[in-house]
């Protein structure tokens, strides 16, 4: 466990680790060195056995983006794209647990992980053009892909602000649950994926993620099937399946 005062801090517990933003007083809103801290926990969690990494924030806010007073002063959010950016191509499958509003930049840091589960007090709206701020490539990539043209247009274009129905009718939210379920829910999830065959659900997370953005490397997913297909795993999961057992997977 790492804890540096109002830092983000990482926790990881066999194969999942949970990284926590702890700036509730300010809506969790990131600033540069939360950014530097951000970069360290994932690289941390790459360098892991983790096989989910989960993004939670404190208080009554998920994430409300880059610091905008950094931007008034005409700090430009350096390093913000390359660390949302980050989380998309980390290697665990990730999850964002949003314990309630999703402002700015937060919400691309949403957008970027594999599922996101709200509660009724999850809100969003991304302000982008009311502050004067063009949006960068792969957060608008994010949005299109994952929540279709004409919502992004609505999002991007009016600064129109989504509560949590609409989040998850729209695709933004996986699954709308009750406050008091949310830890649960979350744990579930992660628990789930967590037994899954590593090889496999690690591997096709990040093609599912190139093919979205329309950059897969045709060769590289072709050594990653056939990795899979040679694998003790997948024995071990044919067994297990004709034996009516959970499988136990090695990553190998």
């Amino acid at each position: 466990m790492t804890d540096t005062s109002g830092l983000p801090s990482l926790a990881i517990e066999g194969r999942v680790a949970t990284i926590t933003f702890q700036r509730p007083d300010v809506a969790n809103r990131l600033g540069p060195d939360d950014l530097d801290e951000i970069h360290r926990h994932i690289e941390t969690v790459n360098a892991s056995e983790a096989l989910v990494l989960r993004i939670r924030g404190t208080g009554k806010y998920f994430c409300s983006g880059f610091d905008i007073g950094k931007l008034a002063a005409g700090q430009r959010g350096s390093g913000f794209e390359e660390l949302v950016n980050a989380v998309e191509d980390c290697r665990p499958v990730t999850i964002a647990a949003l314990n309630g509003g999703v402002y700015g930049g937060g919400t691309d840091l949403a957008l970027a992980c594999d599922f996101r589960v709200g509660v009724p007090t999850t809100d969003m709206f991304m302000p982008a053009a009311r502050l004067g701020l063009h949006f960068y490539k792969r957060g608008m990539e994010r949005y299109v892909t994952r929540l279709g043209l004409d919502t992004a247009k609505r999002l991007f274009l009016t600064a129109a602000r989504l509560e949590s129905d609409e989040l998850l009718r729209c695709g933004f939210l996986t699954s709308l649950v009750d406050a008091a379920d949310l830890d649960v829910n979350v744990d579930a999830l992660s628990e789930t994926v967590a037994s899954m065959a590593p090889l496999a659900v690690l591997g096709m997370k990040k093609h599912l993620n190139r093919i979205a953005r329309g950059v897969l490397d045709v060769e590289e997913l072709a050594v990653d099937v056939a990795r899979a297909a040679q694998s003790a795993d997948i024995k071990e999961g044919a067994l297990a399946w004709r034996e009516k057992r959970k499988p136990r997977f090695q990553g190998n």
